[in-house]
């Protein structure tokens, strides 16, 4: 398996006769692993990075592209949601993501979900979607965002942001299954081939007493925090201390939301989750309360990059992350057991294999 050092953009998209293709092998694999596993059991591999990639494969979709994640999740969402499996997909890439609470809605109805199971999915589709935007500022922006939902209210959440400089992906992961908490260590996975140097990685528990102190600054007037930045933007440079950042993303941002601060100032939110869920809330002024919190009240927030797996899963050296072999043979036996089982051609069934087989190491 070759290890990529980046998963390059994808601007363009598959072509409809390859989609087609895919919507159908996705139908029959979908249909097969819930049959085996239950839609919880699905959902679960879903969320596994490994898993989504190999099932990437087996579609069909160039696997080294960012638009696996786009693609496949498109094939996914209109084989499985015409499926009558008790699960549905919402979201999927650009404008499109901005449709996800309205189809949660219709679909949630279409499942049979109770009005407070829907809006909890409402609120995860949001809340995900804000934490890795506003919360995790590790260079890359999101353009795609989809969850993927059963009748029993279990979701997971795909996502996949953009770095505009470089024109690389990294691809965020959520399983409802594993959250412990939206604002602390949420992902089941992030994967992307680049590690970054430094990364403000707010949802991190070694960030805890940088939230507190945020959320502290907050609830103050917000007169207090811009004097704050006045009196950090008067130094010589800002990062005299420790951090350093070479980032420009990194560093004390000039347009903060004022309104948004002076809202939540006026709502008191008791504690970050609720503070982060407030709308005008981004990325900018999650920063600046960071950074001052850290260089003014010297709570520290952890700078390292969270990202654990490569989009591969592991390069065939090791670099910049090791195989996980076993999770690999498994997920390639199942999926290979499904698509024998697949009502397809044996052409199609061969050359689905096939494409598996190329996800195994040399």
């Amino acid at each position: 398996m070759h290890c990529y050092a980046d998963l390059p953009l994808h601007y363009g998209k598959a072509p409809r006769w390859l989609f087609e293709r895919m919507v159908l092998l996705a139908k029959e694999i979908g249909n097969i692993l819930v049959l085996e596993y239950g839609t919880n059991g699905f959902l679960e591999r879903i969320s596994d990075p490994f898993w989504f990639q190999a099932l990437s494969c087996t579609l069909g979709f160039d696997w080294h592209s960012s638009g696996t994640t786009t693609t496949t999740c498109g094939a996914l969402k209109e084989a499985l949601n015409s499926a009558n499996v008790s699960l549905a997909i919402a979201g999927g890439k650009g404008k499109v993501s901005r449709k996800t609470p309205e189809q949660v809605k219709k679909l949630g109805e279409t499942l049979g979900l109770k009005d407070k199971q829907i809006e909890k999915l409402v609120y995860a589709s949001k809340m995900s979607a804000k934490v890795d935007n506003a919360a995790l500022q590790d260079s890359y922006t999101l353009y795609h965002h989809c969850i993927f939902f059963d009748e029993k209210g279990n979701w997971v959440v795909v996502q996949q942001g953009m770095n505009d400089e470089t024109g690389y992906a990294r691809r965020y992961h959520w399983n409802s299954s594993e959250l412990n908490s939206f604002i602390e260590e949420p992902h089941s996975a992030i994967c992307c081939d680049e590690k970054k140097e430094l990364a403000l990685n707010l949802p991190s528990k070694e960030s805890g007493e940088n939230r507190k102190a945020s959320l502290d600054l907050v609830k103050e007037s917000p007169r207090k925090i811009e004097a704050h930045i006045k009196a950090l933007a008067e130094q010589k440079t800002l990062f005299n201390w420790h951090i350093q950042p070479k980032e420009e993303y990194l560093m004390m941002p000039r347009n903060i939301n004022w309104e948004a601060l002076k809202e939540a100032y006026e709502f008191q939110p008791k504690n970050y989750e609720e503070f982060l869920s407030i709308k005008g809330i981004g990325p900018n002024t999650v920063r600046a309360l960071a950074l001052i919190s850290e260089l003014i009240y010297g709570s520290k927030a952890d700078w390292r990059d969270p990202v654990k797996y490569s989009f591969a899963v592991g390069g065939k050296d090791g670099v910049p992350f090791p195989v996980k072999r076993r999770v690999m043979d498994k997920a390639i036996e199942v999926l290979s057991d499904a698509v024998k089982q697949a009502k397809l051609s044996n052409y199609e069934k061969l050359q689905a294999i096939k494409r598996l087989e190329q996800l195994v190491p040399d």
